[in-house]
């Protein structure tokens, strides 16, 4: 991923969007990882909030059968659902 943050997971991260509220400006990245304990091709996801040298990120959040899966249920969640999960990690 060319031109991307250096942050744990970003080689298995995409690029989801922004959140921006003032001042303030994350780059949102969902990162994907195949859930060796499920196996059978299960899929697990997690959110990274990064803005310059600032990163938060959710735990494991998602599990599906599929990449595609897992970034639609990603799409399900409003930019105020994401500002709610970024806020709850804190500073």
């Amino acid at each position: 991923m060319a031109g991307s943050p250096a942050f744990p997971g970003h080689e298995r991260s995409k690029h989801m969007g922004e959140l921006r509220r003032g001042d303030e400006h994350w780059d949102v990245y969902l990162e994907l990882q195949p859930d060796v304990e499920i196996g059978g091709g299960a899929v697990r996801g997690r959110i990274h909030f990064v803005e310059r040298d600032r990163h938060r990120m959710t735990g494991w959040v998602f599990l599906e059968w599929q990449e595609r899966e897992v970034q639609e249920r990603f799409g399900e969640f409003s930019a105020v659902e994401l500002w709610h999960f970024l806020e709850a990690l804190g500073s």
